[in-house]
C-alpha cells in the first residue's frame, strides 16, 4: 500500500447508482488489487475497467493506469467488459454519415459501457475519439441473431464429434462485416499481426469455425478479413465518411501524388487518432475562428481551463492541418502557439494515443531501471567505458531526477546511439543548428526542432525527453535516423506502442528486460 491513512472513493456504478466506499489500509499498489477492492466493495463480478475524474482535462473521465493519480475523496467510474460486446471508440463525421454501427443486442451492453467520454458508437451524432490502443486480446463482437444460434450449435456440436461448421454465404457475410465494423474500432490499417489476433480470436470462441490444415487453424479467416477490411475502406471511401479513408483517395491527393501507393496517410507509430474527422455541427471555418479565438485567450491570465477546451474543441482541424500540409515548425508556433505548452504536449499525446505520456515515460523508466542497469552494466568494451563516468554519478545519488538522467543516457550509449545527438549542452550548439534536440544549461532545458527553440523551462531531462518525444507525435516528426533506436525503444518498450514489431537490438533488449534470470 502506498499510504496508511483511509482513503475515501466514489464509486461510479451507471448513471443512476454509485457507491461510497473507503479503503481502509490506504492506496493499493497495483492497478490490479484496486480493482479487486472495487469489486469487493460493489459486488462485481466479471471483467471491468476503472476510470477516474482528472482535473487537469477538465474533469473528464480518462483510463485509470496506475493507482499513483488516486487521492483521498477521488471520484471512479467502473466500466464493464462485456467479452461478448464489442465497445466502439472512433470518430464520426456530422450527423447523416452511414458508418455501418457495431451490432449490441441488449440496451444493458450499451448502458454498462457509456462514460461522459468515452461514447459509443451508437448515434450518427457522437463525435468521440479512439480511447484505446489495439488490444492484447481481440474482443470478438455479438452477430446476428441467426448467426449467434447457428454458432452455438455448431460449437456444441464440434464439442462432440470434432464436426466443423461450413458457414453459408450469408452467414459469412454477417460475420465478416461485423468483424470489420470492430476492427476499425481500433484502426483503419490493421497490421498482419493485428489480422492474425483476430482470425484466432473468432476461432477461439467459436472453434466450430477451426480450418484443419492450415496455420492455427485460422489461416483462411485471416485471408478473408484482409479481403474484407479492404473492402470496407473502399466503401467508407465511397460514402465520404471517414476523413481518415478519404485523405488517401486519389481526388484527395495533389497531382504528383494521384497514384494508390503514394503519400499514403496512416498511422505508422500506433497512432489511435492520426487523421480525425472534425467535429460534429464544425466546419473548418467554424473552427479557424476557435484557432484565433485561442490565440486570444492566451494573452490572458489564469485562463487555462478555456485554453484547454478550444485546444481539445480543435485537436480534428489542427491534425489534419498537420498530417495533411506539414507545415513548419515557424508555422505552427505562429498558428498554434498554446501546443508548445508541457500541458497541452501531454493533453495532444493522449488525444492522438490514447496514452498518458509524462506519467507513464517516469513510470515505466523507474520500472526497467534495475533491469537496464544490470544488463548495461554485463556490457564490456565501449559501452563500459563510455558508462563509466555516468553509472559513477548514479551510485553516489539517491536523486531520482538525475538518476532518471543518468540511466537514460547510458540506455543510449547500450544502443550505440551518442547521447550528444539527443541531449546537448548550451556550449555546444552552434548558432541557428538546424537539429532536434534537448539543450541543456543556464539553469534552463529547452528543446529545439529544426533550429527553432519550441519549450524552454523543462524542470528535468528525464521530462525533457517525455516532451520531445511527445512532440514528434503531436507534430508528426519522423524519428532523426540518429536517434531512432532511441525513440524507437521509448516508443515500443516504455510507452508499449506498437511493440509486436521490433528491431532486432530493441527485441533483443526488450527480451533481456523481461527475462527471470
Amino acid at each position: 500500500m502506498t499510504e496508511d491513512t483511509p482513503v475515501r472513493l466514489l464509486v461510479i456504478l451507471s448513471d443512476d447508482s454509485s457507491v461510497r466506499m473507503e479503503l481502509h489500509n490506504g492506496i493499493p499498489n497495483s492497478l490490479e488489487e484496486l480493482i479487486d477492492e472495487v469489486k469487493n466493495a460493489c459486488g462485481l463480478g466479471g471483467f471491468i475497467r476503472l476510470q477516474y475524474k482528472d482535473t487537469d482535462f477538465g474533469n473528464m473521465f480518462v483510463n485509470l493506469t496506475s493507482t499513483t493519480v488516486i487521492k483521498d475523496l477521488a471520484v471512479l467510474k467502473v466500466i464493464r467488459l462485456d467479452p461478448d460486446s464489442t465497445v466502439v471508440l472512433y470518430a464520426l463525421d456530422p450527423p447523416g454519415s452511414s458508418i455501418p454501427l457495431v451490432g449490441l443486442d441488449s440496451d444493458d451492453s450499451s448502458v454498462s459501457a457509456h462514460t461522459d467520454d468515452t461514447i459509443l458508437l451508437s448515434s450518427p451524432s457522437s463525435d468521440s475519439l479512439r480511447t484505446q490502443q489495439w488490444p492484447r486480446q481481440f474482443p470478438i463482437p455479438r452477430f446476428s441473431y441467426d448467426t449467434e444460434c447457428q454458432l452455438q450449435r455448431g460449437n456444441a456440436e464440434y464439442m462432440r464429434s470434432q464436426t466443423r461448421l461450413t458457414p453459408s454465404s450469408k452467414m459469412l457475410s454477417d460475420v465478416l462485416e461485423k468483424v470489420a465494423e470492430s476492427i476499425y474500432a481500433y484502426t483503419p490499417y490493421p497490421e498482419d499481426s493485428d489480422f492474425s489476433d483476430v482470425a484466432e480470436a473468432l476461432t477461439k470462441k467459436h472453434p466450430c469455425l477451426k480450418e484443419p490444415g492450415s496455420y492455427n487453424e485460422s489461416y483462411g479467416w485471416k485471408r478473408r478479413m484482409k479481403m474484407k477490411m479492404a473492402n470496407y475502406r473502399t466503401q467508407l471511401k465511397a460514402h465520404g465518411t471517414s476523413a481518415e479513408v478519404t485523405v488517401n483517395s486519389l481526388k484527395s491527393k495533389s497531382q504528383g501524388d494521384s497514384y494508390p501507393a503514394k503519400n499514403v496517410k496512416r498511422p505508422r507509430r500506433a497512432e489511435a487518432n492520426h487523421f480525425p474527422s472534425l467535429p460534429s455541427g464544425e466546419t473548418t471555418g467554424s473552427l479557424e475562428q476557435e484557432r484565433v479565438s485561442l490565440l486570444t485567450e492566451l494573452q490572458k491570465k489564469n485562463n487555462r481551463q478555456t485554453i484547454k477546451e478550444k485546444m481539445a474543441k480543435t485537436f480534428g482541424y489542427r491534425r489534419q492541418e498537420i498530417v495533411h500540409k506539414q507545415p513548419s515548425i515557424e508555422d505552427m508556433l505562429e498558428r498554434w502557439p498554446a501546443l508548445f505548452q508541457m500541458e497541452e504536449i501531454n493533453a495532444e499525446f493522449m488525444r492522438v494515443t490514447t496514452v498518458p505520456l509524462e506519467t507513464k515515460f517516469l513510470a515505466q523508466l523507474d520500472k526497467h531501471t534495475s533491469k537496464l542497469l544490470e544488463v548495461i552494466r554485463s556490457k564490456g568494451g565501449r559501452v563500459k567505458e563510455q558508462t563509466k563516468a555516468t553509472l559513477q554519478v548514479l551510485d553516489e545519488t539517491v536523486d531520482i531526477t538525475i538518476r532518471r538522467e543518468c540511466i537514460f543516457k547510458s540506455l543510449m550509449i547500450y544502443l550505440g546511439e551518442p547521447v550528444h545527438h539527443l541531449i546537448k549542452e548550451c556550449q555546444d550548439m552552434q548558432e541557428n543548428e538546424a537539429a532536434m534536440a534537448i539543450v541543456s544549461g543556464n539553469e534552463d532545458i529547452k528543446i529545439v526542432i529544426d533550429g527553432t527553440e519550441v519549450l524552454r523551462e523543462v524542470p528535468t531531462i528525464a521530462t525533457a525527453v517525455a516532451m520531445f518525444f511527445g512532440l514528434t507525435y503531436a507534430l508528426n516528426i519522423k524519428y532523426p535516423k540518429n536517434l531512432q533506436y532511441t525513440l524507437e525503444f521509448v516508443q515500443k518498450v516504455l510507452m508499449e506502442l506498437g511493440g509486436k514489431k521490433m528491431s532486432p537490438k530493441i527485441h533483443r533488449l526488450n527480451t533481456q528486460l523481461y527475462s527471470q534470470e
